[in-house]
């Protein structure tokens, strides 16, 4: 805790007392809002998990298909099945707000057959990879976008906890110990104060008294 430089006067120490009630309300709200950040993310991480299994096996399936077509076929007709594709994809990307933070939200419009090829001198497998493939996509950027909202639910929360941590661990005590100091600082001024009012009573009453026995004596 460090103690602030401002002048220890009552005004002064007013201030601090609203900043304080301020930053003890932005602290809760800060704290709330980590708390939802967290538990939004974990929602996001597991279904991202799931996801990320469901693609992994889709691929794995397709994978093996297009290798075993590619062991079947001569390289030539492999290449010139996929040399014009008809199939078209396109993506529309926007954003939306989840407690504050700009996440993706991506849309995928896809057209056109991917199979456009003579099936006379191309294998079966090559279509099985093919229309994997195509049926796999979706899910692809449907991954990358609940990625994406990850990272950035995490880049927010990491900056929500930097906050909260220097609201409770630097501003609110290093307040709480200036109004200390200048509650103490005005304390010691008024004991003081009220120690010099008495001897000056006290001087009073002694002069009086003084006075009162020299008209007494005369």
């Amino acid at each position: 805790m460090a103690k602030l430089n401002v002048n220890p006067t009552r005004m002064e120490l007013l201030n601090l007392k609203k900043q304080i009630k301020t930053a003890e309300r932005g602290h809760k709200l800060l704290r709330d809002k980590q708390d939802g950040l967290m538990q939004k993310f974990m929602e996001i991480i597991r279904e991202a998990r799931n996801l990320r299994k469901e693609v992994e096996k889709q691929l794995q399936a397709a994978f093996k298909n297009f290798v075993q077509a590619s062991a079947m076929m001569y390289p030539e007709m492999l290449e010139n099945a996929l040399l014009y594709p008809s199939a078209k994809v396109s993506l529309d990307v926007e954003t939306k707000n989840v407690m504050s933070v700009r996440i993706p939200n991506f849309t995928l419009k896809q057209e056109g057959n991917i199979l456009n090829y003579g099936y006379l001198q191309t294998s079966g497998e090559l279509d099985k990879a093919l229309e994997a493939f195509q049926e796999v996509l979706p899910k692809l950027i449907a991954l990358a976008e609940i990625e994406r909202q990850a990272e950035r639910l995490a880049e927010e929360t990491e900056k929500t906890r930097r906050r909260v941590n220097a609201l409770e661990h630097m501003l609110l005590p290093n307040l709480k110990e200036t109004v200390k100091f200048i509650s103490m600082k005005l304390s010691e001024a008024e004991r003081s104060a009220t120690t010099g009012v008495m001897r000056i009573k006290a001087s009073i009453e002694e002069q009086q008294e003084e006075a009162a026995r020299k008209a007494k004596a005369a």
